[in-house]
This record gives C-alpha cells, sequence and structure tokens, in this order.
C-alpha cells in the first residue's frame, strides 16, 4: 500500500513539473528580414538558454511566465515576455553604439614579423637589454621570446655553469644557432644531470657578448624547414653590428637585497659563529673561504661593454666590441647553514670582431669571430658529517664547491659574390671549439688522515 501511494504522488509532482514548463519556438531575424544565426537566447534570472542556429531557428523549455532575452553583438538587446505563447518570433534593431571596447596594452617591445609569410621574431637587442638589465644572452631572449626557456640551475653539475636553453620545450641541440646565417659550433658539456636537456649539448649563448649583436633573429616552423632536422625546434640567427664611426658602451650594476627576518648573531653562536660557510672546516678557517655574517645582499653583477667600427673602401668595415662581466654568487639556503643554494658566481671576458673588405660591386670577403674566456664557481651537495667524511678531518661535513674555466674561439671567414643576374655563390669556412675544465675545492681528500 506504502508503494501504491507512492508511485502516485511521484507521477503527480512529474505530471506538476510538466505543466509547469512550456516550450517555445520561433525565429530571429533582422530589419531586412535575414536569419540572424548565433543569437543568445537565454531565460531571464536563469543560465537556461540557447543560441539561433543556421536559419535563425530556436527551440527552449522555459518556465510559465518567464521572460527571455535576446542578445547579439551589433544589435540591441531585445527582452520578450512568454506569457503562454508557443512561438515568438523577434526582429532585432542594430544597435546605436557598440558595447565597451577595453584595450588591453603590454610594455613587451614588438618582436614579430608581421610582413612576412613565415614565423619570424626579430629581437632588438639594444632595446630589450636597456629595459630588462639582462646582462647574457640566454637571459636576454629568456625574457623577449616566448617559449625560450634558459633558466638557472643551482646543484646541478655542469649546468650551474652552462645554461641549458630550450626552444618550444624541445632539446638544447635541437635548435640550431646561426652567426651572420654560419653554423655556430656547440659547448663541450654534455647534460647528464636531472635537468633541462639531460643527454643534449647545446650551444653556450652566453659567450657572445651583448655588446656585439644588433638584432637576434626566431624562425619557427615553416621559417625553419629549409634547414631541415637540425632545425626541428626552431632556428636562431644572431646578427652582428657593422657600423662604422661611432663609439657605443655601457656599464651596469645590480643586485639583490632583502630582510632575512632571522637573528643572525643567535644563528650563528650555534654554529662557531658562523653564519654559513662555504666548503671549510666549521672550527677553524682551515680550507676555504666564509661567505660572510649576513647574506641579505647577494648577487651583485657588473658589466662594462664597448663597441666601436671603423670603415674603409666603399663598403667596408671592421667592427671591434670587448665586454666584461662580473657576478657574485646568489645564496638562498635553508636553515641548515652549511647547505648552499643559488646561481654560480661568473667572472668572463668577451671579444667580438665582425670585417668585411668590398672586392668589387657584387664581391665581398668577410670574417667575423671571437674569444670568450669565463671561470664560474658553484655550490655542490654537501657532505654531512660521519665515517665516510672522515670526522678528524671534518667532524662536521663539509660544502665543497664546483669550479670550472671555461674557453670559447670562433672564427668564420668567406667570400660573397654575384653569378649573372640570377646565381648568388657564398663560400665559407667556420672554426669553432670550446673547452670546459671542472675544478673541485673545499673537498675531501681522504689521504690527509
Amino acid at each position: 500500500m506504502k508503494k501504491l501511494i507512492f508511485t502516485c504522488l511521484f507521477g503527480l509532482f512529474s505530471l506538476m513539473g510538466l505543466w509547469a514548463q512550456q516550450t517555445v519556438n520561433g525565429e530571429v531575424k533582422d530589419e531586412n528580414g535575414t536569419p540572424l544565426v548565433g543569437v543568445n537566447i537565454v531565460e531571464k534570472g536563469t543560465s537556461n538558454g540557447t543560441t539561433t542556429d543556421f536559419d535563425g531557428r530556436y527551440t527552449i523549455d522555459v518556465a510559465n511566465g518567464a521572460t527571455l532575452v535576446f542578445s547579439y553583438i551589433g544589435y540591441q538587446t531585445t527582452e520578450q515576455a512568454v506569457a503562454g505563447q508557443g512561438t515568438i518570433n523577434i526582429t532585432m534593431s542594430e544597435g546605436l553604439q557598440l558595447d565597451e571596447i577595453l584595450v588591453v596594452g603590454s610594455r613587451s617591445l614588438k618582436r614579430t614579423s608581421t610582413d612576412t609569410a613565415v614565423p619570424v621574431d626579430v629581437i632588438d637587442v639594444a632595446e630589450v637589454a636597456t629595459q630588462s638589465g639582462r646582462i647574457e644572452v640566454n637571459e636576454l631572449l629568456q625574457y623577449a621570446a616566448p617559449s625560450y626557456n634558459a633558466n638557472k640551475q643551482s646543484g646541478s653539475d655542469g649546468a650551474d655553469h652552462i645554461d641549458p636553453a630550450t626552444l618550444r620545450g624541445l632539446g638544447p641541440d635541437q635548435t640550431l644557432v646561426l652567426i651572420n646565417g654560419k653554423r655556430r659550433h656547440q659547448s663541450s658539456l654534455i647534460n647528464i644531470f636531472g635537468t633541462r636537456g639531460r643527454g643534449n649539448t647545446g650551444t653556450d649563448l652566453n659567450t657572445i657578448p651583448v655588446s656585439a649583436i644588433k638584432r637576434i633573429e626566431i624562425l619557427r616552423d615553416g621559417a625553419s624547414a629549409q634547414y631541415g632536422s637540425d632545425a626541428i625546434a626552431g632556428v636562431i640567427n644572431i646578427v652582428l653590428k657593422d657600423g662604422t664611426d661611432k663609439v657605443s658602451g655601457f656599464v651596469s650594476y645590480g643586485a639583490y637585497n632583502t630582510d632575512t627576518g632571522v637573528d643572525t648573531s643567535d644563528f650563528a653562536a650555534d654554529n662557531y659563529g658562523v653564519w654559513n660557510t662555504d666548503g671549510f672546516r666549521l672550527d677553524t678557517e682551515k680550507d676555504g673561504n666564509q661567505i660572510g655574517d649576513d647574506k641579505s645582499f647577494d648577487g651583485g653583477s657588473v658589466k662594462a661593454g664597448v663597441n666601436y667600427g671603423v670603415g674603409f673602401l666603399d663598403g667596408g668595415y671592421v667592427n671591434l666590441t670587448t665586454e666584461y662581466v662580473s657576478k657574485n654568487k646568489t645564496l638562498r639556503p635553508g636553515f641548515d647553514f652549511r647547505k648552499g643554494f643559488g646561481e654560480a658566481s661568473i667572472d668572463g671576458f668577451n671579444f667580438m670582431v665582425n670585417a668585411n673588405v668590398p672586392l668589387s660591386d657584387n664581391t665581398n670577403l668577410y670574417a667575423f669571430g671571437g674569444r670568450n674566456f669565463r671561470d664560474t664557481d658553484a655550490f655542490a651537495f654537501t657532505r654531512n658529517g660521519g665515517a665516510r667524511v672522515i670526522p678528524s678531518i671534518y667532524p662536521d661535513g663539509f660544502t665543497p664547491r664546483i669550479t670550472s674555466n671555461i674557453t670559447d674561439n670562433a672564427v668564420t671567414g668567406g667570400i660573397r659574390t654575384e653569378l649573372g643576374n640570377e646565381w648568388n655563390v657564398d663560400i665559407s669556412n667556420t672554426y669553432g671549439k670550446n673547452n670546459f675544465h671542472y675544478f673541485i675545492k673545499g673537498t675531501l681528500n681522504a689521504s690527509l688522515q
């Protein structure tokens, strides 16, 4: 009996729900009688809605006493009460004014060439360097070019010293790097640690002085197809400066400062009076250097560069660039005072030359190249105290440092000419070499026991 009563009540409420709903259909046209496609139709005060089809028709189920709201871009919004009507046809009038327009601004410089048939980004290095404050090529591209990633690493072996850079998420060795249209050699470092580009050998763009670069062109998709499998991720072409009779130079300095929020005197008192250490025995200053009592101010970087070009003959030039970069470590440790974490320090010098000698109206000799020296110093993993680290030498463990000496040399020479009116001939040869030497400091030598 209870089941029968429940069934009857359920059916009654269902019928009441059906009686409270009705189906409305119709057409929506403009003042000329043309059906409007995609008009939004919403039951006022609800999320119940639909849109018109290709013939301007619609169908919607609404509650009794509902009001329909018709809206369309460029037309005045119209409301129509259902009032029991099964068919409602609407003629929409053109709006007297458009809806509010929001303009979104950006401080980013225009970089994409919109007058080419293929995607090409052209980056004016001088403007980007001035606005961003970046001192290395990888940092500039990370700032200016979408999908280019070259973040600094810490505790990542060789990746602390040569940034593993990627374009469009692909491996570092899948981006073809050119200098004045000629292939640039790769670095001697194979990324084998758990960082970006593991198993790849990329090109170290930081060996190229920013002061020597006129612009950077990034070719993607169809623009890089002509270069084949070497350019799966794309092509980066660095165009060197060729100006004459003009001296340009700059000097910059930057650093980071913050309040650590820690009472350094109390913290240091628990650690032999030392706030932070870098690879030396904690109870003496036997081996290494002290980072400092308070590292709330670190990462100071200095960069100075000068560029000058000399012109000769008719269109000939020799453009020279020299640049010095010095960058201190950044220290971002946790409260284990012995563990160093942050960017490596850099001390480097760059030299670059770009020359062109006209032999005739359509024949030119050209040459360009440079040399880079760079010394780096990075943190390594802390070795905790124990039998493995010889307690008599390092009773509390030690924090070694990985340092490196990097040299990079490159030179390109060639001749460019025209044969008749249909052939362009370019014969060139490129030599490049990169040396990466590891040195370990503040480490353990078991033979000292």
